[in-house]
């Protein structure tokens, strides 16, 4: 009455799994990189940071451009209103404006707090360039670290900050 099962012969086939090739760059973004005239000189370094932004600025002794993370500094902070008043503003507080090439890569956060982080890490490098820059930049707010920062969520309250348990009404 009962059957008898007929076991099926598998095979287990063996997949290997191959490493993803890397993508080829095309010409533009190749040449997009290589179109900035940053100096081979010394230059002065410092950091600059907001809330989670990180900013490694490099100014150069000698003229050139203003790179952000491998863009033109117009380009990077485009979405931005105003914001080349901003990103000049320590270097026209001391009348610098184009007589330096600056490099910087920034890390972290939105982009509003990576320009912030930016004119930070940019005050920081003209004083180490020349500390006579000092006063300048100490009233125009520049040299302050802004250390307001995200508040912490809480456990228990549903995944914000400053939300209320909820209370049972029955």
């Amino acid at each position: 009455m009962a059957q008898r099962l007929k076991k099926k012969n598998t095979t287990v086939k063996k997949v290997i799994k191959k490493a993803p090739t890397r993508p080829i760059r095309s010409e533009k973004a190749g040449a997009a990189a290589t179109n900035f005239s940053i100096p081979n000189c010394e230059y002065t370094g410092a950091v600059g940071r907001r809330k989670v932004a990180t900013a490694r600025v490099r100014i150069y002794q000698k003229p050139g451009d203003f790179v952000v993370n491998g863009k033109v500094v117009g380009e990077y902070f485009a979405t931005i209103t105003q914001a080349s008043t901003l990103y000049n503003k320590p270097l026209a507080i001391l009348d610098l404006v184009g007589k330096h090439a600056i490099t910087v890569k920034v890390s972290g956060s939105g982009i509003r707090s990576q320009l912030d982080a930016m004119m930070h890490g940019m005050a920081r490098a003209l004083i180490k360039m020349n500390i006579e820059y000092r006063p300048l930049l100490k009233e125009a707010g520049l040299l302050t670290r802004d250390d307001r920062m995200k508040e912490t969520r809480k456990i228990g309250m549903g995944g914000k900050a400053r939300r209320k348990r909820q209370s049972p009404k029955r």
